[in-house]
């Protein structure tokens, strides 16, 4: 019966067309709402130990002019690439930028710099919580009083020897933000965005360490990274540090549904539409990645071209919210009724009939702060053992540790899907899970393959599970 999950059974995936007519057009349009572009992950070599050689150190003068008036001690031991970073980064001049996946403790490897450089530091943040959470890990895991550990955003504006201040504060006009003798960029691929990267300019603060998942940009702008942080200095993907037992060991899955009849019909009438515009108009929108930025271009005066575009907006929602998908997430949460699972979805539409379909919880840009909270605490707690959410969990928010990710819809966004994936990477003895939902013949499949990190795509295709 169209649209019942049947887990069971193993089937390759069915072979889809992918060329500019049936391709996710609107997955580049999300890549670029959230500065993704589908290239490799950076890779470098490193040491393969830690250097404890004070010579690795800045000059002691200059340090000394940007010294601590307190004494800082990192309370925990570096995991081994966590060092390997600090290491790389000092070698290369302490400038320069680490691509770490969720989940594999950036911020340690930021705390391990700041203790031993010890020089008055400024951390730029993306999200008000974020504030709020490095400021309680500076304070806790490194000793620095907190009346010594300022904080400048989301109404709060204290300055202190260390400072944590969000992005959007820190680029005000009349923001100071001299003296510092460190910056560190937390989540840091946002810095070259035209609002932000005047903040280097205004804290020439001579080392700077920059922080991401991944750092790559749908605009290019990440080559930018190198001159105002430097260059890439340390990365490892999730592969690397699962095979190293460094992270949780993961599987990846692909569940397959059908849409209903009814949907089928619709995502074809709206996909023709489609179609019919981009054949009809080959000679004025060329091909390749510039079709869509011309179509774009022709809609802000062609009505005809703004319909087309309408219509594969809708043919996508379509397929990202297909009715089977529910059943598919209640065929999952039974397999692991006793794990701690986390279901992403794209649009808020999909998480409200997931949460009153399935009575899961649910987190999206909607819900209240003091409930978002409650939720999250419960699910830290072990309290609550499923939770549905969107986008507002993807990056600048402490989850809790799940073991299963179930993506019931996502954009073509690598660093999104690496940001889902790391909600389940925290070290543990059990493998954790990654499941992918995806409509069958539609162009969710051509957006899961350009999610992925290249260099996992091939691992991949080969677990497939498939749902009718």
């Amino acid at each position: 019966m169209s649209g019942a999950p049947d887990m069971d059974r193993a089937a390759h995936p069915v072979a889809e067309p992918e060329d500019e007519l049936d391709g996710d057009i609107f997955a580049a349009l999300d890549a670029a709402e959230t500065d993704i572009a589908e290239t490799d992950p950076a890779e470098t070599g490193v040491a393969e130990e830690r250097d404890d050689d004070a010579s690795l150190l800045p000059d002691p003068e200059l340090v000394a002019a940007y010294a601590l008036p307190y004494d800082l001690q990192l309370d925990l031991t570096p995991r081994e690439y966590q060092a390997q970073a600090v290491a790389a980064w000092l070698r290369a001049g302490a400038r320069g930028l680490i691509e770490l996946p969720t989940g594999a403790g950036k911020t340690v490897v930021a705390l391990d710099a700041i203790a031993r450089l010890r020089v008055r530091t400024l951390v730029v943040v993306p999200t008000i919580e974020l504030l709020r959470q490095w400021r309680s890990e500076i304070i806790a895991r490194l000793g620095a009083p907190g009346s010594g550990v300022g904080a400048t955003g989301g109404g709060e504006h204290h300055i202190g020897p260390i400072t944590i201040i969000t992005y959007d504060s820190a680029a005000m006009r009349r923001r100071r933000l001299s003296g510092y003798g460190l910056v560190v960029f937390d989540e840091v691929h946002h810095l070259p965005a035209q609002s932000y990267r005047a903040i280097v300019e205004k804290c020439r603060a001579p080392w700077r360490l920059g922080l991401s998942a991944t750092l790559e940009r749908a605009d290019g702008r990440h080559d930018d990274l190198a001159a105002l942080i430097g260059p890439l200095v340390f990365a490892r993907t999730a592969a690397e540090l699962a095979a190293d037992k460094h992270i949780a060991a993961y599987r990846e899955k692909r569940v397959y549904v059908d849409l209903t009849p009814d949907e089928e019909l619709r995502y074809a009438a709206l996909m023709a539409e489609w179609r019919w515009y981009v054949a009809t108009h080959r000679n004025v929108l060329g091909g390749g990645p510039g079709l869509f930025h011309a179509l774009v271009q022709r809609s802000g005066y062609d009505a005809a071209a703004r319909r087309a575009l309408q219509a594969h907006h809708e043919a996508r929602l379509v397929a990202l919210n297909a009715t089977a998908k529910i059943a598919a997430i209640e065929e999952l949460l039974l397999r692991h009724a006793r794990d701690k699972v986390i279901v992403f979805s794209e649009y808020v539409e999909l998480v409200e009939r997931i949460s009153t379909t399935l009575l899961l919880p649910a987190i999206t840009y909607r819900t209240p702060a003091a409930e978002r909270r409650a939720i999250l605490t419960g699910f830290r707690s072990g309290g609550l053992s499923k939770l549905v959410t969107g986008r507002v969990l993807n990056e600048g928010v402490d989850v809790p540790d799940a073991n299963v990710a179930i993506i019931a819809s996502g954009s073509a966004s690598m660093r999104e899907y690496v940001q889902r994936l790391g909600r389940v990477l925290r070290p543990k003895p059990s493998e954790a899970r990654l499941y992918e939902l995806i409509s069958r013949r539609t162009t969710e499949r051509s957006a899961a393959r350009r999610r992925r990190p290249k260099v996992r795509r091939e691992a991949a295709e080969g677990s497939v599970i498939n749902a009718r």
